[in-house]
């Protein structure tokens, strides 16, 4: 059995870099500034900027009662424009897909440092470990990319009277979030490749096949071959009797 323990060292650097990634992936879910919306109305929003996330519309006010005024938003209003609820959506589903990648890439970077017997399973642990990250990634670069192109484009949204939100601000700037977001995706999708690309272990289980540790001397033609062997050496009974008789 050969040890491959010294071709996995930027994998392991993968799982590091994936781990980073899905935390990061979290703060971007839970994050309001997605979206910098700045108002020229102060009489409410004190501040004169509001953050809008995927989740809730936030802003600071001494007029209400609240410190920090917060109002939700679900993926069922009919005033949020598509960027959002898409964003719901693909954000969980990058976080889910992150801590799975990378529960399989801890496993699969076990099974590689320990150098286990049975290692027939490792291959397609390093595979399922890849495309996770690759797929956390990519379910996180997209609404990220879609929310800003959003803000680029300076796109209205329809508040409802209640978020005390105007549907067109003077400006929007990118948030915080776009910019974990993005962080996120990059090294999870750095992740992803550096898993998939990893070669080192398919040469070394391709040279470990099994060998036939069957005894040569034990077998049909071995055995029928050590026969015939053994008829041509026996002594010949007439060269016997003539020695005899001389």
């Amino acid at each position: 059995m050969k040890y491959i323990t010294h071709t996995a060292h930027l994998q392991f650097f993968g799982l590091t870099a994936g781990i980073v990634a899905w935390i990061l992936i979290m703060a971007t879910a839970g994050l309001n500034e997605w979206r910098l919306w700045h108002v020229a109305d102060e009489s409410v929003i004190t501040s004169g900027v509001a953050w809008v996330g995927i989740w809730r519309a936030c802003f600071y006010s001494h007029v209400l009662p609240k410190l920090e005024n917060c109002q939700s938003i679900s993926i069922s209003d009919a005033f949020v424009p598509i960027e959002i609820p898409v964003a719901q959506v693909l954000i969980m589903l990058a976080v889910i897909c992150g801590l799975v990648g990378n529960i399989s890439a801890a496993v699969s970077m076990r099974m590689a440092y320990f150098s286990v017997e049975d290692r027939r399973n490792l291959r397609p642990m390093f595979v399922v470990a890849g495309t996770l990250y690759m797929m956390a990634g990519t379910f996180c670069l997209v609404p990220v990319v879609l929310n800003m192109n959003s803000v680029l484009n300076n796109n209205i949204i329809n508040f409802p009277p209640e978020f005390h939100l105007p549907e067109a601000p003077v400006k929007q700037q990118l948030g915080s979030a776009i910019a974990v977001g993005m962080v996120a995706s990059i090294l999870s999708l750095i992740s992803g490749v550096l898993f998939l690309s990893y070669r080192h272990i398919w040469q070394a289980l391709s040279s470990e096949a099994p060998k036939d540790t069957r005894d040569p001397l034990h077998g049909p033609w071995t055995e029928a071959t050590l026969g015939q062997a053994s008829d041509h050496g026996r002594d010949n009974p007439a060269f016997h009797s003539e020695e005899v008789a001389s």
